[in-house]
């Protein structure tokens, strides 16, 4: 039997174990706006049962889509800040966005905060596993500490499947 594992509880995980999130060694004076990073991962979905499973592998090179809505909010006005850029996933299949911080950008509190980021598949890397599974995503764990002044949207995992089931690694 396969094992499962929530994948915002493995991306955070994966996140702190391979250090992809850094915290600063020395104080810094505080800065009112938050540095903001986004990261996510893509996986094979090996067994094609939309879990990672003891078959699964991430996948180093896939290009994923992360498109960003921010509403920053100052005295004298409310702007909305998009923007969509490219990344390629590292060799642990780990995208991640630094965003710098922007003046009246917070991180997102509330639901009815206006502020968001989804990821989306772009090309897999993987030959052998190149059919799209979850491809877009925008469920995401908000994870902010004032101590270091950064927020941090963890993206629920991307997924890429072979084409045909592994019938040997994972049964019928």
């Amino acid at each position: 039997m396969a094992a499962t594992m929530d994948s915002t509880t493995f991306i955070l995980l994966l996140s702190f174990f391979l250090g992809v999130w850094t915290l600063p060694l020395q104080v810094e004076p505080a800065n009112v706006n938050p540095q903001i990073t986004v990261m996510g991962v893509v996986y094979c979905d090996i067994c094609s049962n939309n879990t990672f499973s003891r078959h699964s592998y991430f996948i180093p090179g896939a290009d994923v889509r992360i498109d960003c809505m921010f509403k920053a909010i100052t005295p004298s006005t409310t702007e909305q800040i998009s923007f969509s850029v490219n990344r390629t996933t590292n060799r642990y299949g780990v995208y991640k966005l630094e965003i710098p911080s922007v003046d009246g950008v917070e991180c997102a509190k509330e639901k009815s905060m206006v502020s968001s980021c989804r990821a989306s598949l772009m090309r897999s890397s993987s030959s052998s596993c190149n059919v799209p599974g979850y491809r877009t995503t925008s469920d995401q764990i908000s994870i902010k500490s004032e101590q270091a002044n950064l927020c941090i949207y963890s993206l629920n995992a991307l997924t890429y499947r072979p084409p045909k089931r592994e019938i040997a690694l994972c049964g019928n």
